[in-house]
């Protein structure tokens, strides 16, 4: 008798099935599994590097049993461009200089990704309050927030 299970969810818009064991992290299944973007800083919940969009709410997933995840959408950093084309807050991060070394920068832009599709017109406030559960060492916030609100322009005017 095995001690995994199937654990089946859709992991950026495509149908998955993973082997799991009962005490998998999400963090970890992910990781195993080719999604890179999902880092671990913690495993406590505090820095926020391996946000993802669970059902579009930004959650810390090293906190989350894989099998929590059953029949969920998981969105992760390598989901948000559709192909070789960036999502407009990747492309805001980018243009602004709020990528330092990278490590924090996939869970801001989910949590950015889940207030703009929340509140498409975002204050400086809310910006802030959306990355308030992600530590960052290299950025000091202000170009993160000032790429959120640049996105979140730019998706409103449809560019």
């Amino acid at each position: 008798m095995s001690n995994t299970f199937e654990l089946k969810m859709n992991v950026n818009g495509r149908d998955q099935i993973f082997d799991v064991h009962p005490h998998d992290r999400l963090s970890d299944v992910l990781r195993r599994e080719g999604y890179f973007g999902v880092k671990v800083g913690c495993y406590t919940g505090d820095c926020g590097t391996c946000t993802v969009l669970f059902n579009n709410e930004p959650i810390v997933c090293c906190m989350m049993l894989a099998g929590q995840a059953q029949g969920a959408s998981v969105l992760t950093i390598e989901g948000l461009s559709q192909g070789p084309k960036l999502h407009p807050i990747q492309e805001a991060f980018l243009d602004v200089g709020a990528v330092q070394c990278g490590f924090c920068i996939p869970g801001m832009m989910l949590s950015a990704k889940a207030l703009i599709d929340e509140n498409p017109d975002p204050t400086e406030d809310d910006a802030r309050e959306a990355l308030s559960a992600n530590l960052c060492r290299c950025t000091g916030y202000e170009r993160p927030v000032k790429a959120i609100l640049n996105a979140a322009k730019q998706m409103k005017e449809g560019k």
